[in-house]
């Protein structure tokens, strides 16, 4: 099968990485991107970038800023001070996230007006928490959000029942994605104990930023072409498995169970 086609296992493939997974009797931390893969905000992170540089410095968000997509928020803040010619961009990048973490509650009610869960997303949470049997699946958050951005996100779209949010690496830690690996798997280890090394972390978004930072890190990658990059384009960046979105749930489970295996 070639790589852009391994999402696309059938049945018997499904179930025999699900055996696979089940007779290791190992424990996965599954971490899981946020825009694009699990919900579309509708431009509300945008909206908000825009809305602190106008009431924080009087200035208007650059025109020429690179795509967001798969970019910790650490780095985009940095480019935003930058291009828009704020002194001292760098000693202003808390103060900035700060503004933007205190407008939690607005973002929050914002995507619950406008935002939508993607086709799939919720059915893919609960099944994931399901699959328990011989092993366990732990899973959490691996976004370019601030914490409480990330957080306002999935709780007005009623996603964050079977997601450990406390274990989550999150766009505060660094600009570059994959440092957040290590972060989440430390910290899945001191709230649930055991290690959650190798493969057996897997990463699952909607970006060649997401698959780099698995393959970084040693951690599996799902490639899940819904946002703006194709699934050769996922496989191209070495997803070790790619689906087209999240709307089969039986392979999403099937993909995510044996993405250690791939």
């Amino acid at each position: 099968m070639d790589k852009a086609g391994r999402g696309a296992a059938g049945p018997a493939a499904g179930a025999a990485s699900e055996l696979s997974w089940y007779g290791r009797g190992v424990r996965l931390l599954v971490l899981w991107d946020v825009d694009y893969t699990l919900i579309a905000a509708d431009g509300v992170g945008r909206e908000l970038y825009e809305a602190a540089l106008d009431e924080m410095y009087g200035l208007a968000l650059p025109g020429s800023l690179q795509s967001f997509a798969g970019r910790t928020d650490s780095a985009i803040a940095l480019e935003v001070l930058t291009m828009a010619g704020v002194p001292e961009p760098r000693q202003q990048v808390r103060p900035f996230q700060a503004f933007l973490e205190a407008r939690a509650d607005q973002l929050e009610a914002d995507v619950r007006s406008r935002g939508r869960v993607m086709p799939g997303a919720a059915e893919a949470l609960a099944a994931m928490a399901a699959a328990r049997q011989d092993g366990e699946v732990i899973q959490s958050l691996l976004t370019g959000n601030l914490p409480e951005l990330a957080r306002a996100k999935l709780t007005a779209l009623d996603l964050t029942e079977h997601v450990d949010l406390t274990i989550g690496a999150y766009g505060d830690v660094s600009a570059v994605r994959a440092h957040l690996v290590d972060v989440a798997r430390r910290n899945a280890a001191a709230r649930h104990g055991g290690e959650f090394t190798g493969r057996d972390t897997i990463l699952v978004g909607d970006t060649p930023d997401d698959i780099g930072a698995a393959l970084a890190t040693g951690a599996s990658a799902v490639g899940v072409a819904s946002g703006s990059f194709s699934a050769s384009q996922l496989a191209d960046a070495g997803a070790h498995v790619v689906l087209p979105d999240l709307a089969d749930t039986s392979a999403v489970v099937a993909a995510i169970l044996g993405a250690a295996d791939a």
